[in-house]
């Protein structure tokens, strides 16, 4: 098998001939960039700056000689803008605060805050208002919450779908490109095109924007779920209407050059607990992500991806009703999503992607054979019968010791 048939093999539940990799396809399964740094100089690749395609979390982009060093089986088609609004493009050098240099867009555009954080700037304009925030000594931004007074009557939910709209051309082309060019390579391929996501909470304060309207407020967009939910709704409707009309776009000239479809990022689970009830889902999120996911299975041959961290057993019903393939990143940690449960239950009717390595604690903080182990011990429960695609729980985090993501990677290879 090469590499897309290996997970297209997984995710239709078949056993592959290894189990498959991915680091590096979505801004949920990528790796800081100084990790990519200190892998490309384990794997004595030539020395060069790494390019930081994902400057909220500071991911660094994989190049194909690490890819196949590592043996990753995914190629990322990335949203044409970053979480800040501006292109990645005209790669300039810049000097992270623990002293790596790296490559930034030449719109990535910074200031200096209080007690020496970064500040960064929506758009790469630096008169307006900053949207995100690094500590000093930090290795990644904070968004900043730029709330508005609200005021209940004037509230008009056109003010939170500024950010939504018909796909632009400049967009459009960088999809095309990008993706043709991903799929001659051979692997499976994962794109984004925005916008079809419902209340990502990461997206909420719009650090996209120079000067959001809205309900921005993190805490405020929380209650709203109970209090305003009408106005919710309205907001979720033009969206899914606008997100409907692009990837019919999108797809007239993609085609089959996309394998799947990073869908949604939208957190439903808290480390021990869950946002919202299921009832609160299947009412206010569930009708759109249903909507979403038809066309894209009636229309195309793509798998839809849902990420959602936390404790969110209680959702993966939900989830398969309304159309996912794809749970990443499967926190084992959180509390009732235990590997074997969620495998025994669920792992014929939606592929788990992630789950490999815990990265609060074994990752970072453990020994390589600590790694190892839980990888061996993941692997063995996830893999059979397919429905299983290698990842990490979210994203490897500054920090973590290149020998245990070394070690990680070879576990998964020995066993085949």
């Amino acid at each position: 098998m090469n590499s897309r048939e290996r997970v297209l093999a997984a995710l239709e539940h078949r056993e592959p001939d290894r189990i498959p990799l991915d680091f590096g396809s979505t801004a949920t399964t990528g790796v800081h960039v100084s990790c990519v740094a200190a892998l490309r100089d384990h794997y004595g690749l030539e020395k060069r700056p790494v390019k930081v395609h994902e400057p909220y979390q500071m991911l660094g982009w994989i190049d194909d000689d690490l890819a196949e060093a590592m043996e990753i089986d995914t190629q990322g088609v990335p949203p044409y803008q970053t979480i800040f609004g501006f292109p990645n493009q005209s790669w300039k050098p810049w000097r992270t605060q623990q002293g790596l240099e790296v490559l930034v867009s030449e719109h990535f555009r910074t200031t200096v805050g209080a007690g020496g954080s970064i500040l960064i700037h929506p758009q790469g304009d630096t008169s307006a208002p900053p949207s995100g925030r690094m500590p000093k000594g930090g290795h990644f931004f904070d968004a900043i919450v730029r709330q508005e007074p609200i005021d209940d009557a004037q509230l008009d939910p056109l003010d939170n779908l500024e950010e939504f709209g018909p796909i632009d051309d400049a967009a459009l082309s960088h999809m095309l490109s990008a993706a043709r060019e991903a799929a001659s390579k051979g692997r499976f391929v994962v794109g984004n095109i925005g916008g079809t996501a419902f209340g990502d909470i990461a997206l909420v304060p719009a650090p996209f924007l120079k000067h959001p309207k809205g309900i921005r407020d993190v805490a405020e967009w929380y209650m709203s779920t109970v209090s305003r939910r009408d106005y919710l709704h309205a907001v979720f409707s033009a969206q899914c209407e606008y997100a409907l009309a692009n990837l019919e776009r999108v797809h007239a000239g993609i085609g089959d050059a996309l394998d799947a479809l990073f869908v949604c990022g939208t957190d439903f689970g808290t480390q021990t607990s869950a946002f919202c009830s299921v009832e609160t889902f299947r009412e206010l999120y569930m009708p759109y992500y249903a909507r979403v996911n038809d066309w894209i299975h009636r229309h195309t041959s793509w798998r839809t991806f849902k990420h959602s961290c936390g404790a969110v057993e209680r959702f993966i019903p939900s989830f398969i009703e309304c159309g996912f393939d794809i749970l990443n990143p499967v926190q084992c940690s959180a509390r009732g999503m235990d590997p074997e449960h969620l495998k025994q239950t669920y792992g014929d009717r939606i592929a788990f992607w992630g789950g490999g390595v815990d990265t609060q604690k074994t990752l970072p903080f453990g020994t390589p054979d600590e790694v190892r182990d839980q990888v061996r011990e993941r692997c063995k429960v996830f893999a059979p019968g397919g429905g299983f695609v290698f990842n990490t729980i979210h994203n490897v985090q500054a920090g973590t010791p290149v020998e245990n993501i070394v070690a990680m990677l070879e576990a998964v290879r020995e066993l085949g």
